[in-house]
């Protein structure tokens, strides 16, 4: 007898098997969990009734059959549901998908269901907020070239113009028609600089190197202006803090954002540039005593074309903080900014240690 049972429960385990691996072949995840259902209920349904059949006498199988019959009646309805359920949850976010794919940038699915496909909405709907925000981004980065190219190229067109007709003399303009192309020049670069670290075909090779030289020659690269805006300037640099990088391309983003602390600083304020090791990395710190930073400035100060001064528009075309964390992290490190404790902004980045 229990040889027999034995024989039953295998045979019984291998059809099993055997017809779980054949419902991967189904199309859909609907179909599966229909067959799942139904091979949950079947298969010992039919070792039940078959076993029963020869050992029960018949007036007993009648009762049996009629247990099985509503177990299994229940147990498909159950499958059907939880199948029902299941699929409803998947196709509302195939359908987010879908709008998504023609256009519906604002579209979001329903984060509902069973934690699988709750996990896969949240996912889905943080990717389609990323796309969303790549293409406001790409909107915004036309819209600002369009304008910082269509200024300098008005001004322009308005000198040949006055030339053409006479009302000046070629002398009057030619140093503004100079200012005028420079400009055009370090826009296009910037863009050129930008398109590069985009396409990840900036390639930089790193060298182990303190960086008390590189802050010594930025320092005294923006000492003029300090003193002109009557701004106190001044580094602390750990002799212990040697890092990898690129020497020109941390001098880029340093100057960078010296010059922007200054413009922030009102008279008789202090700039600092520290530089300390931090773990397995080094940090570069500039602070300023200035009026600090807004939510927002603290949020997009590294986006292109973002200036928080709408006022200076016309000064810088507002890639230069976009590119400088580029820079950085091209290099292996990170750039942040906050506020200081005790007021003003505070603009730190990291480079790797050697």
């Amino acid at each position: 007898m229990i040889w027999n049972a034995v024989v039953v429960a295998l045979i019984t385990l291998g059809v099993g098997l055997i017809l779980s691996l054949g419902l991967r072949a189904l199309p859909t995840v609907r179909l599966q969990l229909m067959g799942l259902a139904a091979l949950a209920v079947c298969l010992p349904l039919t070792v039940v009734l078959l076993s029963g059949w020869v050992m029960f006498h018949m007036g007993d199988d009648v009762k049996i059959l009629a247990m099985l019959a509503a177990s299994a009646t229940v147990a498909m309805i159950g499958g059907l549901v939880l199948a029902r359920s299941i699929a409803s949850s998947i196709d509302s976010v195939r359908d987010a998908a879908v709008a998504l794919s023609n256009g519906d940038l604002t579209v979001r699915a329903p984060e509902t269901g069973p934690n699988e496909v709750a996990d896969m909405a949240e996912s889905f709907n943080e990717m389609a907020a990323n796309i969303e925000e790549l293409f406001d981004a790409r909107r915004e980065l036309v819209a600002w070239a369009s304008h910082d190219l269509r200024t300098p190229l008005a001004n322009m067109q308005a000198m040949l113009e006055a030339l053409e007709d006479g009302l000046a003399e070629p002398a009057d303009y030619l140093p503004a028609l100079g200012d005028q192309v420079r400009a055009l020049t370090l826009l296009v670069d910037d863009l050129f600089e930008l398109a590069r670290i985009d396409a990840g075909a900036l390639t930089l090779e790193l060298h182990a190197a303190p960086l008390v030289d590189v802050v010594s020659a930025c320092i005294r690269g923006v000492s003029a202006e300090a003193v002109q805006r009557q701004v106190s300037l001044n580094s602390e640099v750990d002799s212990e803090a040697i890092a990898r990088f690129v020497p020109e391309k941390v001098e880029r983003v340093l100057l960078n954002l010296l010059t922007n602390a200054l413009r922030h600083t009102p008279s008789d304020g202090a700039v600092a540039v520290r530089v300390e090791p931090d773990h397995d990395t080094v940090r570069v710190t500039v602070e300023d005593t200035g009026e600090g930073l807004d939510d927002e400035a603290e949020r997009r100060m590294f986006d292109r074309f973002w200036r928080s001064d709408p006022a200076r528009s016309q000064r810088g075309a507002g890639l230069g903080l976009a590119i400088a964390r580029g820079l950085v992290e091209a290099q292996g490190g990170r750039i942040w900014a906050e506020n200081r404790p005790g007021g003003g902004a505070r603009v730190c980045f990291t480079l790797p240690a050697a």
